[in-house]
């Protein structure tokens, strides 16, 4: 299959290639070089939790939380 770049630099996935690979309006594609070629894959989402981890300012320490949030230790299981 082929692509034209336009004169934006833009190129226009063909749709059986976005079919089979599941690229959607929205997906984030990385590019990368390689000797000759340019590579596309698309992005693998990371850890979504590691994005948010220390992001809160908290006043009291993470185990005073969670005894407000659960309770006491001695009463729960």
């Amino acid at each position: 299959m082929k692509a034209t770049v336009s004169e934006k630099g833009q190129v226009t996935i063909p749709k059986a290639l976005r079919d089979r690979m599941g690229i959607r309006p929205g997906r984030v594609l990385e590019f990368r070089e390689e000797p000759g070629r340019l590579v596309v894959s698309k992005r693998v989402p990371g850890d979504t939790l590691a994005g948010v981890i220390g992001i809160l300012e908290l006043d009291r320490s993470t185990d005073e939380l969670i005894e407000e949030l659960r309770g006491p230790a001695e009463f729960r299981r």
